[in-house]
């Protein structure tokens, strides 16, 4: 199998770590994504180390007995060891605080603790097998104060560290869980629901196993995972995975069925907003999204895996010697909300992050579309999205012009919701919102953003530059962007409308570009107008299209002057300024300029009378006052039409 083949791989630095053995013991922190190493009973030393920590924790803790748990609290402030079933001994980590060890015995009588949860920095949860126990630590008091208890019959538990939910499984059948969620000092008891259980023969008892329950956040919303070994339905037998939706408020809700259609033994975990299982037998995995449409029977949505089923891509250690090892043993540590995997050798043993790879998925997706639908909601998926599409724009893979459309619709569609959602925040914020709603954040801009100015970067300039390309169908593409763009409502930046307009021109379709600018097809703007005034010696009409661009604008009136002045049209661009009641105002000095230019004497009269008019009617006197700078101009006028030419002062 190419290496293009593979869209799932390990991350570059793993996570080495010391062999399990009977004298090493190794403990995975899901909260924190820690391994601990603990040898002799944390005698001979414990070293912790995690995934982004360049300088691991090493210490040493007195043997007291067999460690069964061991964990830091958020922050690394205090360290939770449980040695016993009935106590949890706890050791600061907090500058200038005792570093002596105090314990915290479960206040349930005849209990044993199943194990703990840190849910902050100072917050500890005890599970026991009577129920749960939720305490403060005060490290300065060297003390825990119970915060509060519920008593239940507890079978085994999960935890979820990035809900700070906590799932009990109670009932002889273990399949009634209880969640509990946890912010803040405060202990929230949400709704119990039912694992439904697949049928199995009269001479077995089902119950619902701890390894085929696990916890994850997936595009927000928590899930409880249950892997179903066999269908209820007659007519399949391959095992499936159910999504329960768990709400902060409200019951838990059967939503998605994943269909494995294989059986065997599985692992699930959740990677960018994708739920992964993994098959032990194949020793492959595929990928399911929820978000993608799939088969809704009123109830329930049934999703297919997105692609075909591939291993993971190899890894190869490196070992002393210059050779490379490949992993002998691996594993996927339970309730993983993140994918984690360990590679033992006989001496070390390595734990990964598991990665989606998206630049693969692009050949094995052929349906543009669904590939777009994917891809948006990704994480790193912006240059991966801007590569699709000027792979559809190429020779050898070209789109046809519907899937170009569905393409670019997508991709507005998710610029517009940003546009839409950075408009709401700044109204908020001007009408003094965000100091009353603390909860009010800016939105965040994901790499499915992608504006006009990354399409017209990465895409649409080399595409139009393409030689091969028929100049039409570049034509429709370019059209068919700043449709999709009106469409949503985006106000289309003027550097698509010059796009559009050089490709026109530099194929001499001059007609198309007539019906366009008549038609509204381009929107008015002062660089399109400015744009076709450089056209002009190609195409004459491009003057007076701009012309009338810049009437509807408007608000370009300044420029229709300059534009006028410029091509020596001095009385046209003075008939346009008393049009709309500017020339008090106007520079008499620019106009005089512009006529002197024309060398055309009469000319130069006219608009030299004009103001000598003006200044008569507004101040009295025809004379220009030495603020107007026309001085150059008066010595001309008399070089060429004598003093007594000048206009006398009227008197009444």
């Amino acid at each position: 199998m190419g290496e293009e083949d593979y869209y799932l791989e390990l991350c570059e630095r793993p996570v080495q770590f010391e062999k399990a053995n009977p004298v090493n013991c190794v403990f995975f922190d899901e909260a924190n994504k820690q391994v601990f190493a603990v040898r002799s009973g944390g005698a001979t030393g414990v070293v912790v180390k995690g995934p982004d920590d360049r300088n691991p924790i090493s210490f040493r803790m007195d043997d007291k007995g067999e460690v069964k748990c061991i964990k830091f609290s958020l922050e690394n402030k205090i360290l939770a060891v449980q040695r016993t079933s009935k106590t949890v001994d706890f050791c600061n980590f907090i500058p200038d605080n005792s570093q002596l060890e105090y314990t915290q015995e479960c206040k349930t009588k005849n209990a044993n603790i199943l194990g703990f949860c840190w849910t902050s920095s100072t917050e500890i949860v005890f599970i026991t097998d009577q129920g749960i126990e939720f305490y403060q630590v005060l490290p300065e008091k060297r003390s825990l104060k119970l915060l509060k208890s519920h008593n239940l019959n507890v079978n085994w538990y999960m935890y979820c560290p990035e809900s700070a939910v906590i799932l009990l499984s109670t009932t002889v059948l273990e399949n009634v869980l209880q969640p509990f969620h946890f912010r803040a000092g405060t202990m929230s008891k949400l709704p119990k629901f039912e694992i439904e259980l697949p049928a199995a023969p009269k001479s077995t008892k089902p119950s619902l196993s701890e390894r085929d329950i696990a916890m994850a956040t997936v595009y927000g919303q928590l899930y409880v995972l249950f892997l179903r070994h066999h269908s209820r339905t007659s007519n399949s037998t391959g095992a499936e995975v159910v999504l329960y939706h768990l709400p902060r408020e409200g019951a838990c809700k059967k939503m998605h069925i994943l269909k494995l259609n294989r059986t065997g033994k599985f692992a699930l975990n959740v990677v960018d907003n994708l739920v992964v299982v993994h098959h032990q037998d194949t020793e492959t995995s595929v990928i399911f999204d929820i978000k993608l449409r799939g088969e809704f029977d009123g109830s329930v949505t049934f999703h297919h895996p997105v692609l075909p089923a591939r291993s993971i891509q190899p890894y190869q250690i490196p070992i002393a010697g210059n050779g490379f090892c490949r992993g002998v043993s691996a594993a996927v540590l339970p309730r993983g909300c993140v994918l984690t995997m360990i590679f033992g050798s006989h001496i070390k043993s390595y734990l990964w992050n598991l990665q989606v790879k998206l630049e693969p998925i692009v050949n094995l997706l052929p349906d543009k579309g669904r590939l777009m639908d994917f891809l948006l909601q990704r994480k790193e998926c912006k240059m991966v999205i801007l590569s699709v599409c000027s792979q559809m724009l190429s020779e050898s893979d070209r789109a046809s012009l519907p899937v170009i459309a569905t393409v670019f619709d997508k991709l507005n569609h998710e610029y517009k919701k940003y546009l839409d959602a950075e408009q709401s925040y700044a109204m908020a914020v001007e009408a003094g919102q965000s100091r009353s709603s603390p909860l009010l954040k800016r939105p965040v801009r994901t790499q499915a953003v992608l504006d006009q100015s990354d399409v017209y970067t990465h895409v649409l300039s080399a595409f139009v530059e393409k030689k091969e390309m028929p100049h039409k169908f570049v034509i429709a593409v370019l059209m068919e962007y700043i449709r999709s763009l009106n469409q949503f409502q985006i106000a289309v930046q003027h550097y698509l409308h010059e796009l559009v307009i050089k490709t026109l021109v530099q194929h001499n379709l001059f007609y198309m570009l007539h019906q366009f600018l008549q038609y509204h097809v381009l929107s008015d703007s002062k660089p399109l107008a400015c744009l076709l005034l450089s056209l002009e010696s190609f195409y004459p009409p491009a003057h007076q299209l701009s012309l009338d661009m810049l009437k509807r604008l408007s608000t370009a009136n300044d420029e229709i002057v300059e534009v006028l002045l410029s091509k020596h049209q001095v009385l046209a661009a003075l008939r346009f300024i008393r049009g709309i009641g500017g020339h008090d105002n106007i520079s008499a000095r620019k106009f005089l300029d512009a006529a002197k230019q024309t060398e055309d004497n009469m000319l130069f009269y006219t608009i030299f009378r004009f103001f000598e008019q003006r200044n008569q009617r507004l101040r009295g006197s025809p004379n220009f006052t030495p603020g107007e700078h026309c001085e150059e101009h008066v010595a001309f006028f008399k070089q060429i039409f004598g003093d007594q030419a000048l206009m006398r002062p009227t008197t009444f």
